[in-house]
């Protein structure tokens, strides 16, 4: 099996998974790498798979765009053929599938699958090798180091979204000052029984002022 070097999975990206007593919350930064050059900086890396489900991305862009592709259309038609949408261990166990079929020729990309269903709140972590764990409060990418030590502090598991929310815009928030891949702007998602929504620039500056 292919070694995958460390600097492919953690060149870039600050992403972050939590998961609250009503939901879940997945936040990224925008900045986008190419080694030391700033290819964009509104990169888009948190993409709803349906109503009650979205994942994270980080490494190479169109290893994960493909893998969110695959991902969606499953879950539409998971939803078509069913009339119920797919669950969350469900929709991970297939992109680790996929990760793991492609273990000669490595997909890049390292990603966090959240959502909402008739089990609760779920966040599950897959590595570019298929490796699949759950976790409830995870971060990805090369500024994971210092989000985590936000979220080792401050996070807690019973607590609900909006206690939850400006902790983990603080823990993207302290990887783009320190991590030099990660920055520019930041991203955040919430999915609750009320469905999959983006924080919108008043509310992020809101919840950015309270944290």
């Amino acid at each position: 099996m292919p070694e995958i070097p460390n600097e492919l999975i953690l060149k870039g990206t600050t992403t972050v998974g939590v998961t609250c007593k009503d939901g879940v919350i997945l936040a990224s930064d925008t900045r986008v790498t190419m080694g030391f050059f700033v290819a964009h900086h509104k990169g888009k890396k948190i993409e709803k798979i349906d109503d009650h489900l979205a994942m994270t991305i980080s490494g190479v862009v169109a290893d994960a765009q493909r893998a969110v592709e695959i991902l969606r259309v499953n879950a539409q038609l998971y939803r078509l053929n069913t009339a119920r949408p797919m669950p969350v261990s469900s929709a991970a166990r297939l992109i680790s599938n996929l990760l793991f079929s492609s273990r000669y020729v490595p997909l890049v990309a390292q990603v966090l699958i959240g959502g909402l269903d008739d089990n609760g709140p779920h966040v599950f972590s897959i590595d570019p090798l298929g490796s699949i764990t759950e976790e409830k409060c995870v971060a990805t990418g090369s500024g994971s180091p210092i989000a985590y030590g936000v979220l080792e502090d401050k996070y807690k598991q019973d607590a609900a979204i909006k206690e939850t929310l400006p902790i983990v815009v603080r823990a993207v928030d302290s990887a783009m000052k320190r991590d030099a891949a990660s920055g520019d702007s930041f991203d955040v998602s919430v999915i609750d029984k009320k469905g999959y929504r983006e924080l919108n620039e008043k509310e992020k500056r809101n919840v950015m002022a309270g944290s």
